[in-house]
């Protein structure tokens, strides 16, 4: 009988503060919490008024809603979660589970204008705008949360990066430099400021970015891979390959490092490192086609003529807009009757590249490019020395000529004078 009373008191006690809540917010999240102290402290009641006593279940449900669910709530809203910031995160998410995202949104709604300083409800309200598209309704719940809690630099990145969804690149990158500024440890951050950069061509800047990022994760294969391709931009192609190799050191799998390799490779004349690099790069599909197509290059300079149709005809296979390029380099010229036209002309479907997957396809572009115009200024090296060469012997047969006929000249005087 004592502990029944002592109960009873104790769960009062807790009804009352949990019913001065809802008087204090006006909130009627409440209500659920009081209705299941009710129950708990009605099967007491009835336990003491009809002198029985009640088996383990309806006493763990006593306790559970009387007296642990509102101590519960109490501890929590010490440490500044509200019941009702629960409340309405759990049920918004039990919503977007079940594919409700208008009733998830409402709860949330309804919440943030009652506690407008809540930072768990403007951020969640957020990410739920994010997943449906909404980005500028997204971007002002985060900038709210942001204004909470200043230090939030998830929300701060999530800013930028809607930003540059919005095509908005300026302000994004200004925010982001703001964000590595004070938080370099961002990685992401990081990242995406450094692809902002490179998108546009501001690669001395993009390239302080990674190496100031790899500080703080020197691990990271990506960094260096981003390098190497910021580095191929500028030109510095010995750095680029020492980034290349860094990050396929890191990552075996990374075959866009082998295919940029094998360019930098080919550029240096170091024809055999360049064939164990675009090998490697074959077992990337997106590469297959550019990797078999610049073996065959290899194989013609290397004198291999049935290795490089065999290679030529498989990268054309592959990708059959290579037919028209390899038809215009001089490198294949000997082999070009022996091209085939693949039967496999139905176009791949056009996937929708990230800034990312841009950078690398300009990095690729520019070193074919590279390569062909070192290969061109080879040829016309060679020209030009065998022009060179030409002239100097035509130079030099009509200097011999002038020599001959001065000679012959001093020949007649010299008789001419004999004879006086």
């Amino acid at each position: 009988m004592l502990e029944e009373i002592l109960f009873l008191l104790v769960s009062f006690s807790l009804f009352i503060i949990i019913f001065s809540k809802i008087i204090r917010h006006n909130d009627s999240n409440y209500i659920a919490l009081l209705v299941l102290e009710a129950i708990g402290i009605a099967i007491c009641f009835f336990e003491i008024r009809l002198r029985i006593s009640a088996n383990l279940f309806f006493k763990l449900i006593c306790y559970i809603f009387s007296i642990i669910l509102p101590l519960l709530v109490i501890i929590l809203e010490i440490k500044e979660i509200m019941f009702s910031e629960i409340f309405a995160v759990v049920f918004s998410k039990f919503f977007m589970f079940i594919g409700d995202t208008k009733k998830a949104k409402m709860i949330l709604v309804k919440f943030v204008s009652k506690y407008k300083d809540n930072y768990r409800g403007h951020r969640y309200l957020a990410e739920i705008y994010e997943k449906e598209g909404g980005m500028r309704k997204a971007i002002d719940e985060y900038v709210m949360a942001l204004d909470i809690r200043n230090n939030d630099y998830d929300s701060y990145f999530k800013i930028a990066s809607l930003l540059k969804e919005l095509d908005k690149k300026d302000e994004s990158i200004e925010m982001l430099q703001n964000l590595v500024r004070v938080k370099p440890d961002c990685i992401e951050g990081s990242k995406l400021l450094g692809e902002l950069l490179c998108e546009q061509e501001r690669f001395k800047e993009a390239a302080n970015v990674y190496q100031d990022a790899l500080r703080y994760n020197s691990a990271d294969f990506d960094l260096y891979y981003s390098l190497g391709i910021v580095f191929t931009r500028l030109n510095d192609f010995g750095t680029a390959k020492e980034m290349y190799q860094k990050a396929s050191e890191l990552n075996h799998k990374l075959y866009g490092a082998y295919y940029n390799l094998g360019q930098i490779c080919f550029i240096e004349k170091d024809i055999d490192s360049a064939e164990k690099y675009f090998e490697k790069s074959l077992y990337d599909e997106s590469l297959e086609a550019s990797s078999y197509y610049q073996l065959a290059k290899i194989y013609v300079l290397k004198g291999a003529r049935e290795k490089a149709i065999n290679f030529i005809n498989k990268a054309i296979e592959i990708d059959p807009k290579l037919l028209k390029k390899a038809g215009k380099e001089k490198i294949f010229e000997e082999i070009k009757q022996y091209f085939t036209v693949s039967v496999k002309m139905n176009e791949k479907e056009n996937k929708k590249e990230t800034n990312k997957q841009k950078e690398e396809l300009n990095a690729q572009k520019y070193l074919e490019e590279t390569t062909e115009l070192v290969q061109s200024i080879n040829d016309n090296t060679i020209k030009q020395r065998v022009s060179e060469r030409v002239s100097s012997i035509i130079n030099q047969e009509k200097l011999k000529k002038i020599f001959e006929e001065a000679e012959r000249e001093e020949k007649d005087k010299e008789d001419i004078q004999k004879n006086f």
